[in-house]
């Protein structure tokens, strides 16, 4: 057989040596090895909650933990490989939440079922308020603000829309408008639970 020469006898001498390990890794080639063990942690863990295996993975998730640690670390990557980086560890984070979430059913047992996660949840008492200007009272508006996005926040709602000044103008403008239906002098504002869904309630009084 004729030998490689040129530009393929050089590829094949550079594939040799990282075949052997005399280079070390690229940052592209860590890339790809990083993402080729997640794919593979996740093999292992859908086989362990499938009851195909004993144990969790840990050894392989120390692996994908370790390789994550090492390319944060890492001080040379160009924008796409960061980009890259940057979405495999979404990716893990994503799995790693849902993995957490079935480990401690899986230790908790079948007899805690959701109607009883619901039944230990406590429901927020209402929070009552009220004012005749809210401009002349913010200290009140921000009382009734923050009990709002905590009542939302342990109903597992996303609260990351939510603004304080957005709200101020909404109560402003609520209040003139209860006072001038209803001819009365003062607002008053609840915030309560029911059946899982918070609902703010704005009456004149």
């Amino acid at each position: 057989m004729r030998p490689l020469a040129g530009r393929d006898s050089l590829a094949g001498f550079y594939a040799i040596l990282r075949h052997s390990r005399t280079f070390p890794m690229t940052t592209d080639e860590e890339l790809s090895k990083l993402e080729d063990n997640l794919r593979r942690l996740k093999i292992d863990y859908d086989i362990y909650f499938n009851g195909g295996a004993k144990k969790p993975p840990t050894d392989s998730q120390w692996r994908v933990e370790t390789l994550l640690k090492k390319l944060q670390d890492s001080t040379n990557m160009n924008f796409a490989q960061r980009f890259r980086y940057t979405s495999l560890t979404q990716r893990y984070a994503l799995f790693s939440d849902l993995w957490r979430q079935r480990l401690k059913t899986r230790e908790e047992g079948p007899r805690r079922t959701v109607a009883a996660a619901r039944a230990e949840r406590k429901t927020p008492a209402p929070f009552r308020v009220d004012w005749r200007d809210p401009a002349s009272e913010p200290e009140k508006v921000e009382q009734l603000f923050a009990a709002f996005v905590e009542a939302k926040r342990q109903c597992g709602e996303n609260t990351d829309h939510l603004g304080s000044e957005a709200f101020k103008r909404f109560v402003q403008q609520k209040t003139e408008q209860l006072k001038r239906d209803f001819r009365c002098e003062q607002v008053e504002y609840v915030v309560e639970v029911n059946e899982g869904q918070v609902k703010l309630k704005a009456k004149g009084i």
